[in-house]
């Protein structure tokens, strides 16, 4: 009945353009776009891996927080050396807060160390309707079988300074651990924070 339900939420968002949410424990649904640099990508290209999803906004104090202290970076570069494939996502509309072409993504993710498989825009909302974001950062971890394991915050101090990072329970890296080490994920779901997406 779940995953019934969760495929009837996936096509209502398809069709009416509304905002869904993912069940965690479910299959996670496939999504293919075209990265900063015109590569297609498909979610489902990599089963077999971990993947981590990043809802990012370059101007949002919250991506800042985890940037500017290299907190994101640092857990992008662990991961992804351990094999999890680990894709940044832009899903500001034109004309809003965050809204960067291609060029200019690659260019913050330059400047920042950026250790993401791929970055993309996403200025229609496609993929962050489907996956139901709501917030820079939200945070989706789907494991090998295909499988969405965690969904929600970063960590558990919701605020935007850099100094709240040290004392803060890191939720990606418990669920990625504790995933990737065979076991049930502890918090498979939390309340994302941050900016909220910029949907056009």
């Amino acid at each position: 009945m779940k995953i019934l339900l969760s495929a009837f939420v996936m096509l209502l968002a398809a069709a009416t353009g509304v905002r869904a949410d993912v069940i965690t424990g479910q299959p996670a649904p496939n999504f293919t776009l075209a990265d900063t640099n015109g590569t297609n990508h498909s979610l489902s290209d990599y089963k077999g891996k971990f993947v981590v999803l990043e809802w990012i906004n370059p101007d949002c104090p919250f991506v800042k927080k985890h940037y500017g202290s290299g907190n994101m970076q640092g857990l992008q570069k662990k991961y992804t050396g351990q094999g999890v494939i680990w894709l940044s996502i832009d899903s500001s509309a034109p004309g809003t807060e965050g809204h960067y072409p291609p060029d200019k993504i690659n260019d913050w993710a330059k400047k920042m160390n950026s250790s993401a498989n791929a970055l993309f825009v996403d200025d229609n909302g496609k993929v962050a309707r489907i996956f139901g974001a709501k917030t820079t950062p939200h945070m989706f971890i789907i494991d090998p079988k295909g499988t969405l394991v965690y969904q929600g915050a970063i960590d558990s101090v919701p605020s935007a300074d850099k100094a709240d990072i040290a004392g803060a329970k890191n939720f990606v890296q418990m669920a990625l651990d504790e995933s990737m080490a065979g076991k049930s994920v502890s918090n498979p779901s939390t309340k994302s924070y941050g900016c909220s997406v910029k949907y056009q």
